[in-house]
């Protein structure tokens, strides 16, 4: 090996002072010859507590065997996860987006601790990927991500959003309690993560296209066998990148996240990617903005038919090849920069050359000359409501603008209590508030209260609007991410109940239908909430974390973002 593959590691193991060092690791099964190899850091995102990340302790070893047989030496360690499958709709959530940060910190800590020389992570539910590809950016040390895989469709083609929108269902006596349980039962068959184009797959998707992930992990099943051999040649690939230091920063460049943001848009995928890209981009020093994304979005059309908002599941797309062939067409029609260094080492162009077409027949994937959207379904959205921007997940099915009377909320609980009484009608713009990063703090997904609007047959005919987020798996006519968040005094602070709320998905806008000399009057009566924790993690995030338009993060320099 050069002498740059151990560049971390012989600063912990080399030479007679570092005797206690390889003392403690002769423990954990080192060997002389071991302490001349390259140290491979498995960060695996192992947990018992969800079925997104119940397998990853055997992907994890399989990925260990990988850097050992190719002439490293390999350290299994765990980093944390949450479910938000299981955490959506209670107080729990606000911890969801702060394991991002839990996440990466982790696993740089981990690392820059231990001298590891590289890295492979392996991710399962939503935050693991940002998570795990913030801790290798800042890092910066030869890495490639795995992804644990897509779960396989429940029974009656359901998934874990079938069973949030049944709660709605029930209450609107569409659906019987016993039919409800007959979904909760069968929804979830077995280990990976959420079924859809939701955050997990989006994520993953993402970062393939970003090069950080070898061809086709993003698109495999979780139970599969090729997920266990695209863990080991995961491990195999960082010792060829720590051969010709090919490190994180050459990879996630300012093109690498223009492909990443292309493929999103394609599939269809979630807000989340708008967060968590930008998170990533800061990670690894790229300026980018949410303008990039609205700029990328005139000329990107959408083409998958997957859910939440279309028909297939992750697991069909699977079928029939995964996302390879739309790459290679959103490649060959100038879509997607071709030249870009990927975790193979070769770049993103080489990697898709004799990648193959769809099958003829399949409907999964449109064609470019027949999109489900001509543009991006991703918009970015300005306004008196929104001077800092907002995120508009809007495919269209449900119109591209809304007006209506406002109906204010200060809480996810409330907002869902009254969702399901009956309280919130036709016509309504929702307005849930006081749950953007710093204020809830945590930015929680409003994913209870879609769901019961999609499950009362009013998706048509609600919009919903907040400074919190979405999970993936939301749908309707649905904005978040408003910035200044209202805990901040933004203008959403100050709106009242009848309010006039017009969103704009052709123009891009999100507005308040009242004069400036209102909207500035009501400011200056507004008082800011006393904070809703004073100790803990969530109190430190909240008076660490930034805007959601910078991508939420927790380390921006002072003065910066």
């Amino acid at each position: 090996m050069s002498n740059h593959s151990r560049k971390y590691s012989s600063r912990v193991v080399d030479g007679h002072a570092r005797a206690p060092a390889r003392a403690m690791l002769r423990a954990t099964g080192f060997t002389d010859d071991d302490f001349h190899k390259p140290q491979v850091g498995i960060a695996s995102t192992w947990s018992n507590l969800t079925p997104c990340n119940m397998h990853i302790n055997g992907l994890a070893e399989e990925a260990a065997r990988g850097a050992d047989a190719a002439g490293g030496k390999s350290i299994i360690f765990n980093t944390i996860t949450i479910s938000d499958g299981i955490a959506n709709g209670t107080e729990g959530m606000k911890y969801s987006l702060v394991s991002r940060e839990i996440i990466a910190d982790s696993i740089e800590a981990v690392a820059g601790c231990e001298g590891f020389d590289g890295l492979v992570a392996i991710g399962g539910c939503d935050k693991n990927m940002p998570g795990c590809l913030i801790g290798l950016a800042r890092l910066n040390r030869p890495a490639v991500f795995v992804y644990g895989g897509t779960i396989m469709p429940g029974d009656n083609h359901t998934d874990i959003i079938s069973v949030f929108e049944a709660v709605g269902a029930h209450a609107k006596g569409n659906m019987t309690a016993i039919e409800v349980k007959q979904i909760e039962d069968t929804a979830i068959p077995g280990p990976g993560a959420c079924g859809g184009m939701y955050t997990a797959n989006t994520m993953a998707s993402a970062i393939e296209a970003m090069g950080m992930s070898l061809p086709g992990s993003s698109a495999q099943n979780a139970t599969s066998q090729i997920k266990l051999e695209d863990c080991r040649r995961a491990g195999e690939a960082v010792l060829q990148l720590l051969k010709h230091n090919i490190r994180p920063s050459d990879i996630m460049t300012r093109p690498a996240f223009e492909n990443a943001i292309t493929l999103v848009i394609a599939l269809g995928g979630s807000t989340n990617a708008v967060l968590h890209l930008l998170a990533m981009a800061h990670a690894v020093g790229v300026e980018l903005t949410l303008d990039d994304f609205a700029r990328i979005g005139k000329r990107v059309p959408v083409l998958a038919d997957l859910r939440p908002s279309g028909h297939y599941m992750m697991a069909e797309l699977v079928a029939i090849g995964g996302i390879l062939p739309l790459m290679k067409t959103l490649l060959d029609a100038g879509l997607l920069h071709g030249d870009c260094l990927t975790v193979t080492g070769n770049t993103l162009g080489e990697n898709l050359a004799g990648v193959l077409p769809y099958p003829p027949g399949q409907a999964i994937i449109r064609p470019l000359d027949n999109p489900i959207k001509a543009d991006s379904h991703l918009r970015i959205l300005y306004g008196n409501l929104a001077p800092g921007g907002a995120v508009a997940k809007i495919t269209g099915k449900e119109g591209l603008s809304f007006t209506g009377p406002a109906r204010v909320f200060d809480s996810e609980e409330e907002t869902l209590a009254r969702i399901l009484d009956g309280t919130v009608q036709k016509g309504d713009v929702v307005v849930i508030r006081y749950e953007g990063p710093k204020g809830g703090p945590g930015m929680r997904e409003m994913l209870s209260p879609t769901s019961a609007i999609m499950g009362r047959g009013l998706g048509k005919g609600v919009a919903l609007i907040t400074d919190g987020r979405f999970s993936g798996g939301s749908h309707g006519f649905v904005v978040g991410h408003i910035t200044p968040e209202a805990r901040q005094g933004g203008p959403l602070a100050i709106v009242q109940d009848g309010d006039r709320i017009t969103i704009d998905a052709e123009h891009n806008r999100l507005e308040l239908e009242l004069t400036d000399s209102v909207i500035a009057e009501r400011l200056a009566r507004w008082q800011p909430p006393e904070p809703r924790y004073r100790r803990g993690v969530l109190a430190k995030y909240a008076r660490t974390v930034g805007s959601a338009s910078h991508g939420a993060v927790t380390d921006a320099h002072e003065g910066g973002r």
